[in-house]
């Protein structure tokens, strides 16, 4: 286990496909003293949206289904509403930071939810998105991280963090992550907008570059760990570094 100070670092490597999964494994969150000996024991609900949510997760992008092609669009059209998208193959995609001209190749690490989770954003905080894709806050790197990428990143480092491929949870802040799921559906997608504003956070005070995508990631979930942690958080929006976001 890392301590408060620590930030755990690994071997970086160029592309998402490489990207995902390497290293982030390390709870970097201390737990309190009376979280020695959790039960994480689930109720009723928290099995039931536990399951729906893992239900989501299970289902991987698939060009050739309408649902996904519809959703794909409706990312286009949040982001871009004045521009035509000339087909769900194009170069236009590059504006939105996928490695190439076909989305569907960087969306086999996060699944279709990780699209979801995208258009989530865009929908629910559409000024921290463009924030975001546009790099509009602080002095960036010449060598930025790819955003949609990074997105699908985020997702798959969520779901990590969260041990949500597990029967029930083994970690407190899984267990904790839970009881604000079964309080609203919608949890794991605000979770998702919170880390990839701190991540955009962490990249910045890190004066981070392209190859420093890793480290920057590990900080993110060793701060989303430790908040989780924090005294008298009952809900996601009492985390400190929701205040980040920005309709």
């Amino acid at each position: 286990m890392c301590d408060d100070a620590q930030i755990c670092f690994a071997e970086v490597v160029a592309g998402s496909a490489a990207w995902l999964g390497r290293g982030l494994s390390c709870v970097c969150a201390q737990r309190r003293e009376s979280d020695a000996r959790p039960s994480f024991d689930l109720t009723p609900s928290e099995e039931e949206c536990l399951q729906r949510l893992q239900n989501r997760i299970d289902i991987g992008y698939d060009s050739s289904i309408p649902e996904h092609q519809e959703a794909l669009r409706a990312l286009w059209n949040a982001v871009f509403p004045e521009e035509e998208l000339h087909g769900l193959i194009s170069e236009q995609w590059k504006e939105m930071g996928w490695q190439g001209k076909d989305p569907s190749t960087d969306f086999r690490g996060g699944g279709f939810i990780s699209l979801e989770n995208l258009l989530f954003f865009a929908r629910h905080f559409p000024k921290s998105f463009k924030d975001l894709l546009w790099k509009q806050e602080g002095d960036r790197s010449a060598w930025e991280y790819p955003f949609a990428v990074a997105g699908v990143n985020i997702t798959f480092m969520l779901i990590q963090m969260l041990d949500l491929e597990a029967v029930k949870p083994r970690t407190m802040v899984g267990a904790i992550f839970l009881k604000f799921l079964s309080e609203n559906e919608s949890a794991f997608d605000i979770l998702y907008c919170i880390a990839f504003k701190l991540m955009d956070r962490q990249w910045l005070a890190m004066r981070a570059s392209y190859m420093d995508f890793n480290t920057v990631m590990k900080a993110t979930r060793c701060q989303l760990e430790r908040e989780f942690l924090l005294e008298d958080i009952t809900r996601l929006e009492e985390l400190p570094s929701y205040s980040l976001l920005t309709l």
